[in-house]
């Protein structure tokens, strides 16, 4: 008995190093493989064209979005990112930069909100202007550290709702945002799933979005990668360019202060 039970322990030791040794070769790989491709990243080709959409005369207006104050001023698009979520006085509310954009699309171009978000996630047949201009904006804070501000009172309101949403349980899987990212370790399909709640692992996830993701063949945003989130959970599909989903960001956002921004990057 106490040879078989030997050889039991043995046993599942080995096969423990064995899962633990495939998924740091998992993960180790996937690294590699971002990093070979990193140099030729296709979200630059969504740079190109969201810069010559910020520049191009549209809509009724027939005009450009180069009057778009992002929190920085009219036009200035360095650093804007990297603020954003944040409060805007001429709105009186918090808004993030998809949020943002709309607005600029609607009241500078004359745009309907319906034509403002239209395609707001593309594909090969159906490009989306958003993902395109957000590929251009997030750009050029590339290499800033993020800075958001929950000096104002509806910025403290709107991270303490995203907080709150971080945390809440429902769906067919009485799953949260906090089930797979608030503990160390976790992993889904030898993929890495990062803790939010750890300040280093909010950064590293934050500063990477929008990302060209291989698998899917086109830039995402954040918005896409929060309703993926929820899509995952089972809860209802969130409205583009929702408060709540800015709420969430803002959140996260701000577990990221202080993280070096590196986007548009690369995912599989």
């Amino acid at each position: 008995m106490k040879r078989t039970s030997s050889y039991l322990m043995a046993a599942l030791a080995l096969s423990a190093l064995g899962t633990a040794l495939a998924q740091t070769s998992a993960t180790d790989e996937i690294a590699k493989y971002r990093q070979l491709l990193a140099d030729g990243n296709p979200a630059e080709l969504w740079e190109m064209r969201g810069e010559e959409l910020w520049n191009k005369k549209d809509g009724p207006r027939e005009a450009t979005l180069e009057k778009c104050d992002l929190g920085k001023g009219p036009g200035v698009l360095k650093g804007a990112y990297v603020e954003l979520p944040r409060y805007f006085k001429d709105v009186n509310k918090v808004m993030d930069l998809e949020q943002r954009l709309v607005h600029c699309r609607v009241t500078l171009q004359g745009l309907t909100l319906e034509q403002a978000t239209k395609t707001p996630f593309g594909s090969t047949a159906n490009q989306s202007d958003i993902e395109a201009l957000v590929s251009y904006i997030t750009a050029q804070s590339k290499g800033m550290k993020m800075a958001v501000s929950t000096r104002h009172p509806q910025e403290k309101a709107a991270y303490e709702i995203g907080k709150k949403m971080f945390f809440y349980r429902g769906g067919a899987h009485d799953f949260a945002c906090a089930t797979c990212h608030s503990a160390n370790g976790q992993r889904i399909r030898l993929q890495e799933l990062p803790n939010i709640l750890n300040k280093s692992n909010a950064q590293a996830a934050y500063t990477t979005w929008p990302a060209y993701r291989v698998s899917q063949g086109e830039v995402r945003t954040m918005q896409h990668r929060l309703n993926d989130c929820f899509r995952q959970q089972r809860f209802p599909e969130p409205v583009y360019g929702s408060d709540l989903i800015t709420a969430l960001t803002m959140f996260l956002a701000k577990n990221a202060d202080g993280g070096t921004y590196n986007a548009p990057a690369l995912k599989r």
